[in-house]
């Protein structure tokens, strides 16, 4: 029954996505080019708060835990598990005042409108999952820039997405890189539970009625332990977290 009202629901959503995208894709051109970095950033952070009460067509609620005042004086290294693509505008949203950048896959800097020249003009990295060197120099790049300007990255070092909730182990490559060139950041783990759970049962319907769960843990200090250490502790308080 829930299957069967997905599909109505589903394509009022998709209407309503796709809108989203289509309308503040010249809004951010115009922010961008004409009032600058700042106000391209805002545009890109209402946009992400629409796209996630969107969600509620769905029925689909976000939770989102921050318990911990996290000083914006220092750039943040954002790491969580990996669900779904609605695991990202909750984080734009609730973590906005770090300036978040996301590491993404080249695919995505084209063709998408808002999210494609987002990823082209707001700093992200894009890299090529096929050409290992591409993909170090990139986050070569992001992690210098945003230690240069105080702005935070957010990396899913599962590399890519569960398909049912389960975590994979973490890649360590591109968050030692990280954590080599930000060695003032702040680390921040981040558990994400039930956003897998939109995509239950393919590309469509999606799934309806589930509450996303976003559950930010105790910072972490990039000097506490060698980065191998880190890494783990990392990947098991993020772990532990996260809901069969």
């Amino acid at each position: 029954m829930r299957k069967i009202v997905a599909y109505p629901l589903s394509v009022i959503y998709i209407v309503c996505f796709a809108l989203l995208l289509v309308i503040f894709h010249p809004i951010q051109v115009i922010c961008h080019k004409v009032f600058g970095y700042n106000a391209h950033m805002r545009s890109v952070e209402i946009l992400n708060l629409l796209l996630m009460r969107s969600l509620l067509i769905l029925g689909n609620r976000v939770h989102f835990k921050n318990p911990y005042n996290i000083s914006t004086e220092k750039p943040c290294i954002i790491v969580a598990n990996h669900q779904s693509m609605y695991d990202i505008p909750p984080l734009v949203w609730h973590m906005r005042k770090h300036d978040p950048k996301f590491i993404s896959k080249k695919e995505l800097g084209k063709g998408i409108p808002s999210v494609s020249y987002n990823l082209r003009h707001g700093g992200a990295a894009l890299i090529d999952r096929k050409d290992k060197e591409q993909a170090f120099k990139e986050i070569l790049k992001l992690a210098k820039n945003a230690s240069k300007s105080g702005r935070s990255v957010v990396i899913f070092p599962e590399g890519t997405r569960s398909r049912n909730g389960m975590p994979k182990k973490f890649q360590q490559g591109g968050l030692k890189i990280l954590l080599k060139k930000m060695p003032e950041a702040i680390l921040v783990p981040v558990s994400i539970n039930n956003s897998w759970k939109t995509l239950r049962y393919g590309k469509f319907p999606f799934g309806i009625g589930y509450n996303l769960e976003f559950e930010v843990h105790q910072p972490i200090l990039n000097r506490d332990m060698p980065a191998e250490e880190l890494i783990n502790k990392l990947e098991q308080t993020i772990f532990a977290a996260v809901k069969s």
